[in-house]
Parts: C-alpha cells; structure tokens; sequence
C-alpha cells in the first residue's frame, strides 16, 4: 500500500482546518455532545484531521467488532495513555504495551478468581447496610443527598475492601481523600495536564497525592509478606503472594489502578442507574420485589446463588450501561495502516472505540435512546457480551480486568438500596452527561431519602427455593 492513502479510502469527517480544530477540541472536553452532533452528521465512524494527525471516532459495531479482534500488536497505548499514567504510574497495566502489559495483567487476574468474587458479595451489601444506616439510619423522616456523592463513598468503601481487606476497610474514607486530588486532576480535559514542574498546582497537588498513597501501600506491603494469610480474600496480598510475581513499584501502580478504575467508573455506572432506574416507571418497584425474594435482611447470608437470581437487576444493568457507559470512548494507537470496514486507517492514527456509538445505534437496537430493561430480561451475561452493539467493558486481552466486580457491584447496590429505601428525585429529567475520562451526571443527583415502611414495618425475608 503507498504510504498516502486514497482519500476515498479515509472514513467522513470535517473538512479544514478550523473545523476540524473545533471537533477535536469539543471531543476533548465534553465528549457525549460532540458524538452525538458529529455521528449524526457523518456517520458512526468518522475522522477528525489535525495535520498529520488522524484521529478515528469508531462506533459503528460492526467496526467496533473488527477493531477489537484485530491482533494487539496492531496497536499501542502507552503515548496515548501518557497522561493517565502521570497518576496510575509508568507501570500500570492501562500504559502497558506488548509483553509488558501481557505479564502484568496475567499476574493481576488471578486476584479476581471467581472465589475471591463469590466472597465479596456479602461485603458489598455489608457496606450498602452500613451507609444506609449512616445516612438515614432508623429514623421515619426524610433526608436529602446527592446519589452521586453517596455512590462515590460507598463504592470507594467496597474497593478499599475488596483491595485490602478488613485490615484498611475502615480507612476507606482517608484512602479515598488521600488519592482525591489525583483522580480529579486525571479527569480533566488532556489540555489541562500538560506536563509542568510547578509547585502549587493541581498537578503538583496530584503528584503530592500519589507519594502519600504509595506510603501507605509500602506499609501494606510489608505487612503482607511479614504476616501472610492464605486464606486472605483481597487482592494485594494476591498480588505480594504471586509466583514470578510483581516488583513493589509494579504492585503499587496496578492497586492504584484499580482503585482509580474501580472507584470512578463503578461511581458512575451505579449513579446512572438508581437516577434511571428511580425516574422509569416500574422499575424501582421491580428491583424492590426481586430484593425482597432473594436478598436476605443479614448481609453474611447473601451469596452467589443470591446474586444469581438478580435477573431484572442484572437487565437492568445492561440496559444502564448500554446507554450511559462510564467510558465513551476508548484510545489507541496504530502501528500499522490498519482496514476497518471499508476505510484504511493510516500508522499511527488514534483510534477511539466509542461504545457510547454501540449503544445507541439505530441499526443495532430498537428505539435505542429508550431506557427498556426487558430488552435484556431473560439473558445471560454471556449473551449481553457477545451482543455486537453492547461493550461498556471492552472485550479480549485489553477489556476491563475487574468487569465482573463492577457487574456485582451495580447489581447489589440498587437492589439493596431498593429493598432498604424510598428514593425521590429532586430534579426532573435526565441531566447532560459531564467527565472527559468518565461519563457521569452532570450536576450531581439530588434526591430524598426516607426508610421503606413495609405493610409490617418489616423487610421481606428471603425465600429460599
């Protein structure tokens, strides 16, 4: 192939300069808007030419599809996630490329063993119980919160707990304050990043943020190897114990990886989903009357079995995650001119996968900007996974290496909220999606809270079947 592509073989897009300009920069701050206004002009892959620079918006599914199989070393990711690495550091999994990054996670992923997985399901309705306590606690009035807050801290809890065991899982909330300042300097826009030595800053803020948490995880380290504890349940110690295991600066940035992934786009996917579910006629009551069945009111005595008999929850995370993915887009680099559909792509093009696009493809779903959980009802993970338009989690060797906990984690907290509370919003309508890494609702989620009454002021036990 000649090394200038045919301009018939390039995918649609703006033309000139100036226009061109505007759309990338619009794509860099608030991404959702521009999809929307740029897919419904040029279709659901499209280019955006900055000079030599081709960056490739791919949403149409079946291009999505190819992307996604196409072999690994077709693409790189470590100068486009440069700037993510500046808080998960130069080691994480997400800036790895080729050996670095197959090592790396194949030592990771044993962490999240399907026992370890069927053990966290009482912690994460454990620390549902306990925030609702907290919040509204036995009282019959009302309190008004905003649901995103309230999810930022229980989710926060659930991955401290998850990453460390009941050892740190009451320091949840100083971990979460610790890191605060990285993970809202890592959700700014790129152009806010640029690199600067500069004290007094957000980004020597972030910086600062990092050195402290990296303390605490030396003294867990150490505290791991010197008392260790086979049947421990949290991921650390499953990364300490590894055969041919990590070094202490590789352990370091992947628990802060999967704190920064786990805590920000579990908040949004479980924010997305009670305003959704709250908002859509019927479906709170459903997640309610399925609570009522299976959730027992002692969270040691929920399980997997329990958690398996979600199946409208679990509908309706699928549906949640369909139309509002916590990433919109995903980046990539090629290091080779690449054939998807058919356009060619040239070397080094950034290629953004949008499972935003997926979702909300005409052609891939009925009446796709219509929350309908019974779309999915009935299915399987499996099935929702190999559906062409839905992959909020990505899919193969680069998907989302804790998927399986974020899915537990939507799938318990709002049932459990729903068996435990009356939820009211307090602003009508669906707000704007906001967050250049991670897509959540703009303006927060005010709501008010009171404790269910059931008819005998009690909650419905379990049924076993």
């Amino acid at each position: 192939m000649t090394r200038r592509l045919d301009a018939a073989l390039r995918p649609p897009g703006p033309r000139g300069l100036r226009a061109n300009g505007r759309a990338a920069r619009a794509l860099m701050t608030e991404p959702t808007r521009p999809l929307d206004e740029l897919s419904a002009r040029y279709g659901r892959t499209f280019e955006i030419a900055l000079g030599p620079l081709r960056l490739v918006v791919v949403g149409d599914p079946d291009h999505v599809r190819e992307v996604l199989a196409t072999d690994l070393d077709a693409f790189r990711w470590a100068r486009v996630m440069r700037n993510l690495g500046f808080v998960v550091g130069s080691s994480s999994m997400l800036v790895s490329d080729g050996e670095a990054h197959r090592r790396r996670r194949s030592l990771v992923q044993p962490g999240f063993a399907r026992r370890r997985l069927d053990n966290w399901v009482p912690v994460v309705v454990a620390e549902t119980d306990r925030l609702v306590a907290e919040i509204v606690g036995s009282a019959p009035g009302e309190v008004e919160v905003d649901l995103y807050a309230l999810a930022r801290v229980l989710v926060r809890r659930i991955v401290v707990r998850v990453l460390f065991g009941t050892a740190l899982g009451s320091r949840a909330d100083e971990i979460g304050e610790l890191l605060e300042p990285a993970m809202s300097y890592g959700s700014q826009p790129a152009l806010r990043q640029l690199p600067h030595p500069f004290p007094y800053t957000k980004r020597s803020a972030a910086r600062a943020a990092r050195r402290s948490v990296d303390r605490l995880l030396d003294e867990e380290i150490v505290r791991c190897r010197t008392h260790p504890d086979p049947d421990a349940n949290d991921l650390l110690r499953a990364l300490v114990g590894a055969d041919d295991g990590l070094s202490d600066a590789e352990i370091r940035d992947q628990v802060v990886t999967l704190i920064a992934a786990g805590y920000d786009t579990s908040t949004a996917g479980v924010s997305w989903l009670l305003l959704r579910a709250v908002a859509s006629p019927g479906v709170w009551d459903g997640l309610r009357t399925e609570a009522d069945a299976w959730l027992d009111p002692d969270p040691q005595r929920v399980d997997a079995a329990a958690l398996a008999h979600l199946g409208w929850s679990a509908a309706v995370v699928r549906e949640t995650l369909r139309l509002h993915p916590p990433g919109v887009f995903a980046p990539r680099e090629a290091t080779r001119v690449l054939a998807v559909g058919p356009y060619r792509l040239p070397r080094r093009s950034l290629v953004l996968w949008s499972p935003y696009l997926m979702g909300r493809d005409p052609a891939a779903w009925e009446r796709p900007l219509e929350f309908r959980p019974e779309r999915f009802a009935g299915g399987s993970l499996a099935d929702a996974r190999s559906d062409p338009g839905w992959a909020p989690f990505g899919r193969g060797p680069r998907s989302c290496i804790g998927f399986a906990l974020a899915q537990m984690e939507m799938t318990l907290i709002p049932s459990r909220l729903a068996q435990r509370l009356d939820v009211e919003l307090l602003r009508p309508g669906i707000p704007a999606p906001t967050g250049m890494v991670v897509s959540r609702p703009g303006g927060g989620l005010p709501a008010r809270l009171r404790n269910r009454v059931a008819p005998d002021r009690t909650v419905v036990p379990a049924r076993r079947r």
